[in-house]
């Protein structure tokens, strides 16, 4: 255990309050979105790891509105930008308008704050903007503040952006820059409905009734539950392991197993290393235990290595995704070798 850590037994006592968080806001959120339990779990584990979230799917699977679903639930101020081609920088993060004092008759620069400027911030379709604007977002999600004009604000603690992307269209969108990409502390597939989940969808969203979804967290509250996550020790075990997974993915290195050689151009770097144990953190307080463990980072390795993972001609060539290559990663002698 690190420092920082309270006692024990007052760690496990909010670990306890956690949990059972956790369940009443899956409660909450059942109420207006049907199925998607993994991805609404993966949700939480970004927010409580002090991570982003990318949402990939196809249209009309309510990512938008499982994003917004989830500030309710958490109390969070909550802001959407539609990303589009004639989308500017200054239209997310604020810019400066010129003011005239009606008493003086003076005129000074007064900087609007832009969307940016909330707890849960969802890029819808962020894929649809150029990467000019998308780099807007880059400054937000690593060190949480922007600069306009010279001058560096502050953005609101906590800070999440959430986007989501549709990987069926290419048209008018633009890949993101996989700067950007490993900033994002999870990828998270969104499928469709099974037949039960979708008449169920159907029978709610065609009636009357309106879902009404109860605030479970406050902000300063999730704030402290990401302070205890961070403080969930991990052995030098689980440490290693997860840094002998993320160098599994690099070509280069001489723990990659043959299909990372053969498929990948490039693999992931130092964050996926980090994610992977702040990702185990979480799920590990989700489900109220006090300690991470190596089916932990298994668990959520898929969603934090595919989209750092950059494959070259001959994956392509053999219709190999970075998906699949986790997949047989995971399930290779050299990963399971070293366990």
């Amino acid at each position: 255990m690190t420092a920082s850590a309270v006692s024990p037994t007052d760690d496990v006592e909010q670990l306890v309050r956690l949990a059972g968080a956790i369940t009443r806001l899956r409660a909450q959120v059942a109420q207006r979105i049907v199925g998607q339990s993994a991805v609404v779990d993966g949700i939480v584990t970004a927010i409580l790891g002090g991570g982003h979230a990318l949402l990939v799917g196809v249209p009309g699977l309510a990512k938008t509105l499982m994003v917004q679903t989830v500030a309710e639930a958490l109390r969070l101020d909550f802001n959407r930008v539609q990303f589009t081609p004639d989308l500017m920088p200054g239209d997310i993060t604020g810019t400066e308008i010129i003011e005239e004092d009606l008493t003086t008759g003076k005129r000074a620069f007064r900087f609007v704050h832009g969307p940016i400027f909330a707890n849960v911030v969802l890029a819808d379709e962020i894929n649809r903007t150029p990467p000019k604007t998308q780099a807007a977002l880059l400054q937000a999600m690593q060190e949480h503040q922007v600069t306009a004009a010279g001058k560096t604000y502050r953005l609101p603690d906590p800070f999440f952006v959430l986007a989501t992307q549709n990987p069926i269209e290419q048209e008018g969108t633009y890949p993101l820059p996989e700067a950007q990409l490993d900033r994002f502390m999870l990828e998270l597939r969104v499928g469709y409905p099974t037949k039960q989940e979708e008449e169920q969808i159907v029978a709610q969203t065609t009636g009357t009734m309106k879902a009404v979804v109860e605030p479970v967290l406050s902000g300063a509250e999730l704030l402290a539950m990401q302070a205890l996550v961070r403080r969930i020790p991990v052995s030098t075990g689980l440490i290693s392991a997860a840094v002998k997974l993320a160098r599994m993915t690099r070509p280069g290195d001489t723990d990659a197993p043959a299909v990372v050689r053969e498929y990948v151009e490039w693999g992931a770097g130092p964050r996926a290393s980090q994610y992977l144990v702040l990702a185990a953190k979480a799920r590990a307080a989700m489900a109220g235990r006090p300690m991470a463990d190596l089916e932990d980072v298994e668990s959520m390795a898929p969603a934090v290595l595919r989209h750092r993972l950059g494959t070259n001609f001959s994956a392509e060539a053999a219709d190999r995704s970075s998906a699949s290559i986790v997949a047989e990663l995971l399930s290779s002698k050299e990963w399971q070798r070293g366990q």
